[in-house]
């Protein structure tokens, strides 16, 4: 497994972390993960980062 790092689309901080099996390895996470943000204080859209 893997460990990604997720954004918030909206302001950029990094909140949350996460595991990937080895199949998704190669691929980006494409899915909309909504997850909540203290910066935006809000559900935000986030993406995953290196």
């Amino acid at each position: 497994m893997e460990i990604v790092t997720l954004e918030c689309e909206v302001c950029g901080e990094r909140n949350y972390s996460t595991n990937k099996t080895k199949k998704m390895v190669q691929q980006r996470l494409k899915l909309s993960l909504k997850k909540y943000c203290p910066r935006c204080k809000k559900h935000t859209v986030h993406k995953e980062v290196k």
